[in-house]
């Protein structure tokens, strides 16, 4: 391991600055330098371009102080559940839910993590608190109280803002479905979409998409996508995509967020190159070469190549009714030929599915045009169990249930565009 010893010889004043900048206190800083160091070692064979050693090294030292904040929220008033479900990120597999209690805890003034931090993470009563930071008792309730009502400022529902943009309608509920498997073979067919998200990365193309949770069918949220300009990242072009994502659950209706990912299409392949968004009014932009933050959630093929877009069965997954099996952890291949009967339309169509990393899983139903019909959303059944506090088929026991070598798969929601949707 001498060239994983040079490397972080090189780079270890850099992860010591980040993480003792996100976590005040000096010990629990060294701890979690040492567990990044450890991490890091454990899994260098796993890093494919030592060029990418720091961001690389960083995204494990953000993830540790992420899960040291996390512990220290596990005690806090605010359900941790209720704030990791308020926030959404995206991906490539579509939505997830994202636990932001770091991060939120990140923004805080270092006087007000410290006295959440003795409060719950050390236990220590408010008169002990004065005791060790040498502050008189009723500003350590003051302080309390500041940090409490800070905390709950940067909540991150506030991040929507009530849209007002003409999004598309779609039906309240998703319309009835049959899928028919075909005894013939898949059809030759281009896919140029972005996988999930329905827009083709050409300069002019548009979409809207919605989504509906299970087992309810009701939609929960509609994006609006476009590929407004050409631009030139990191020597490669592409376009940049807006995207609009309304809520329109009962709770948050009517409220939006805009977001922007840059991608690019060529005779091979479709991949993402880059991801803006806006937040507490800084712009945040990560990129392809930023290593494990972008490329796990945006990274797709060796080395982010892409999908292909001549869609073929390779032979790498393999669906026989509700089993499959498959030969690597994150993988794409089409299935098989299907038949879809939705509504009073009938859609002859080829079935890709999508393996993340043994978490999601995905099904696109793709006609002769190159377009998706329907698109499905499986988690396997102990994915993000921390975050959401129970398994999956615990959470929806009406679910439809698959399995992926072995495993348990639970279906979450589906998604259909305006190009089914006229």
């Amino acid at each position: 391991m001498d060239k994983f010893n040079l490397l972080l010889a090189q780079h270890r004043s850099v992860l010591e600055r980040f993480v003792r900048f996100r976590v005040s206190n000096p010990f629990d800083a060294d701890d979690i330098i040492q567990e990044v160091c450890i991490s890091a070692y454990q899994s260098f064979s796993t890093l494919k371009c030592t060029a990418l050693f720091k961001p690389w090294l960083i995204s494990i030292a953000r993830n540790k102080c992420t899960d040291y904040f996390r512990r220290l929220a596990k005690t806090m008033e605010l359900p941790i559940n209720e704030i990791s479900e308020g926030r959404l990120s995206y991906g490539r597999m579509g939505i997830i839910a994202d636990n932001c209690v770091g991060d939120t805890l990140d923004k805080l003034g270092d006087k007000d993590k410290q006295v959440l931090y003795l409060y719950y993470f050390r236990e220590l009563s408010q008169s002990e608190i004065a005791k060790r930071i040498g502050i008189p008792l009723g500003t350590v309730k003051s302080r309390l109280h500041t940090a409490k009502a800070n905390f709950r400022k940067l909540y991150p529902h506030q991040h929507l803002t009530k849209g007002g943009s003409n999004m598309k309608k779609f039906p309240e509920y998703l319309p009835e479905y049959k899928l028919e498997k075909h005894s013939q073979a898949p059809f030759p067919v281009r896919f140029e979409e972005l996988m999930g998200w329905f827009i083709i990365p050409r300069l002019g193309e548009q979409c809207s998409w919605a989504q509906y949770d299970m087992p309810e069918r009701k939609i929960t949220d509609i994006y609006s996508s476009k590929a407004e300009k050409r631009v030139v990242l990191h020597g490669i072009e592409g376009v940049e995509i807006e995207n609009i994502h309304q809520c329109v659950n009962d709770n948050t209706s009517g409220e939006e967020n805009k977001f922007y990912f840059i991608a690019q299409l060529t005779e091979e392949y479709c991949r993402w190159l880059g991801n803006r968004y806006s937040e507490d009014g800084v712009e945040h932009i990560i990129t392809f070469l930023d290593g494990d933050e972008f490329l796990s959630a945006w990274g797709a093929g060796e080395n982010n190549i892409g999908e292909a877009v001549n869609v073929m069965p390779r032979g790498e997954i393999n669906k026989n009714g509700d089993n499959i099996t498959a030969g690597k952890s994150s993988i794409t291949d089409c299935v098989g030929r299907y038949t879809v009967n939705m509504g009073d339309s009938s859609y002859d169509t080829d079935l890709l599915v999508s393996i993340f990393n043994d978490g999601p899983l995905t099904e696109q139903y793709i006609d002769k045009n190159g377009r998706t019909v329907l698109w499905r959303r499986f988690n396997r059944d102990d994915w993000a169990i921390e975050r959401y506090g129970q398994k999956w088929s615990e959470r929806f026991p009406e679910n439809e249930r698959i399995t992926v070598n072995g495993s348990t798969y639970i279906h979450w929601y589906d998604c259909i565009s305006d190009y089914i949707n006229q």
